[in-house]
């Protein structure tokens, strides 16, 4: 499924299409294409945040692509909307643990759950 992340840019609400990460030993800055989870230590751009990039003096960046786009909603975002659709939909079956008859008395630490037939 497509990220719904927003570009970490103050104020924008643009969808986030690269990431910008530092090198700091290198005095390098690294744009390339959205990463597939959100970091601490980097940022999402939109794209013209990252078409307008710039490093500070003396640093060096290294564009992992020439240009980025929203590629959009894909087939998979579909299907993974008409799962949850379908999950949040689905009855809810109720598991009744079942105790072991040989030791009344005892806690166990793992049970058998057993769901109900329909």
């Amino acid at each position: 499924m497509q990220s719904v992340r927003q570009c970490s840019r103050t104020a924008c609400t643009r969808p986030a299409v690269a990431t910008l990460t530092y090198v700091y030993a290198d005095s390098t800055a690294v744009l390339g294409p959205l990463a597939h989870y959100a970091e601490p230590h980097s940022y999402d751009l939109c794209s013209d945040h990252a078409d307008k990039l710039t490093a500070p003096r003396g640093w060096d960046v290294v564009r992992l692509a020439d240009h980025f786009e929203d590629p959009g909603p894909s087939p998979d975002d579909l299907s993974a909307l008409a799962d949850a659709v379908r999950r949040a939909g689905a009855p809810i079956t109720q598991q009744v643990p079942v105790v072991d008859p040989a030791e009344p008395g005892r806690r166990q630490h793992l049970r058998v759950l057993r769901a109900e037939s329909d």
